[in-house]
């Protein structure tokens, strides 16, 4: 037991360097890219030829260079536990995703002018993962360029241009999703929202005007959408559509309490306006309870948007709508996308959907997400400062507060979290208006092993800080 204690002692990243030594083997050294490794040359030349809005993760940025599994590697060869990217959805570099890119690059990449195979194979398993009505697929290369789709097809369908969102959703980076994301136009450099963008409150039962997972505070959420409605109505104009994340990201990884999305879709639809439900960065199983976050709301959206894990990192995003909705929007206007739904993307996300289903991820998801809160909760009963633990599957976030009776942010002690755990060579970063939510969202192999090295961290950092 003695021993054990000792071990327990040793720093992860420290481990295999005693072990190096011992093995008389070499210590890592940096690897030759043909270009600079360290930090300092990179973000000086960083800054001569790219913009200066384009952010760097930390104050002292890492170099990373490689990544397997839920580990991003350094210039040195040191490796980062990443809690953090769900864009590498079934792990960085899977073998079967990368060598289903290459074996199709070498046959053919076009566009989908040209019959093959591939494109209606992908097509017709992404609708068949999701529920009636929604059958028709339309492929892109982003979630921001699935978003833009969703709003014309919308648009198009209804004859309307109005839309309600969500306080600090965040729907891309093209100017009418800068538009419609609050935490975009209502940040630094923004200018507000225009006057066919109707926001309501976010709704967030731990910090929001209405608190409580309820049924009860679910419905008091969604009157705000109703008293848009009724607003727009009596304008004389009703709302084109409805856009929210079911779990919110950017809002602070927030769950809404039950019934939110059931009462909001029936109120907007009640006037005239559809449901676009933005599964970008909750879908493909993260939550673990479902394929997509808004099954967990009991609710059929009219149009939903993908991207960021179809590809596992390769640029993919699609729309699936229902075919009256598909076939409004074909009224004589050819859609096109370059290279939405060419066969090597197709490829890949054919590939990323048999991992899913053969190893088990969306199970594993959720069986880590419990594991994960239940870690927490232990970590809570010791420190204070975790006001809040939220979220499903693999798609978490921890609010930090500096009192938990009157829940006042710990904005700065996150961020010194942030730092600790970045010391630690563990990857998190901060969301949530108030910048106090540490948001968690890993690649889906993410284990217990690494479920605990995190705990760990996390446990290690807040008894030095707080």
């Amino acid at each position: 037991m003695d021993a054990l204690l000792k071990l327990d002692q040793i720093h992860w990243q420290e481990a295999e360097e005693r072990l190096r030594t011992a093995c008389d083997l070499p210590m890592r050294k940096s690897r030759d890219y043909g270009g600079p490794t360290a930090a300092t040359e990179l973000l000086a030349q960083r800054r001569e030829c790219l913009s200066p809005s384009l952010s760097v993760a930390y104050e002292d940025p890492l170099v990373i260079l490689r990544g397997s599994g839920t580990f991003l590697y350094d210039a040195q060869g040191n490796a980062h536990l990443d809690c953090v990217n769900n864009i590498c959805h079934v792990g960085h570099s899977h073998p079967a995703v990368v060598n289903a890119a290459a074996r199709q690059a070498e046959l053919l990449n076009t566009n989908t002018r040209y019959l093959h195979p591939l494109l209606v194979n992908y097509a017709q398993r992404i609708a068949d993962l999701m529920p009636d009505p929604l059958q028709v697929v339309f492929f892109v290369n982003s979630g921001t360029e699935a978003n833009e789709l969703a709003v014309r097809l919308a648009r198009t369908y209804t004859g309307r241009r109005d839309a309600v969102v969500v306080s600090d959703g965040y729907h891309g980076h093209s100017s009418t999703l800068i538009n419609l994301s609050p935490y975009k136009h209502n940040g630094p450099g923004g200018h507000g929202p225009p006057e066919w963008v109707h926001t309501v409150p976010a709704p967030n039962p731990y910090r929001g005007a209405h608190q409580g997972r309820t049924v009860e505070c679910g419905r008091a959420y969604a009157q705000y959408v109703a008293d848009v409605c009724a607003h727009l109505t009596a304008l004389g104009r009703g709302p084109a559509f409805f856009m929210a994340e079911p779990i919110l990201g950017c809002g602070g990884q927030v769950v809404p309490p039950p019934g939110w999305l059931k009462n909001a879709y029936a109120h907007i639809r009640g006037v005239g306006g559809l449901c676009i439900a933005d599964e970008i960065q909750v879908g493909f199983g993260r939550v673990g309870g479902h394929m997509w976050a808004f099954q967990g709301q009991d609710v059929v959206p009219d149009i939903v948007t993908l991207g960021k894990p179809m590809g596992n990192g390769h640029p993919i995003g699609a729309v699936v709508t229902t075919r009256e909705i598909a076939e409004t929007f074909a009224n004589g206007m050819e859609f096109f996308s370059s290279f939405g739904g060419n066969p090597v993307s197709c490829a890949v996300g054919m590939a990323v959907l048999d991992v899913i289903e053969k190893e088990g991820l969306q199970a594993h998801a959720h069986h880590m997400g419990d594991f994960l809160a239940r870690g927490f909760q232990t970590l809570a009963e010791q420190h204070a400062a975790i006001g809040d633990i939220r979220g499903q599957g693999l798609f978490m976030g921890i609010e930090l507060v500096r009192d938990p009776l009157t829940r006042e942010p710990a904005r700065e002690e996150a961020a010194e979290l942030v730092k600790a755990l970045r010391r630690d060579r563990i990857l998190v970063s901060l969301e949530g208006p108030d910048h106090n939510v540490i948001k968690l969202k890993p690649p889906l192999p993410f284990g217990e092993t690494e479920a605990n090295l995190l705990l760990a961290a996390f446990d290690r950092a807040l008894s030095q800080l707080l």
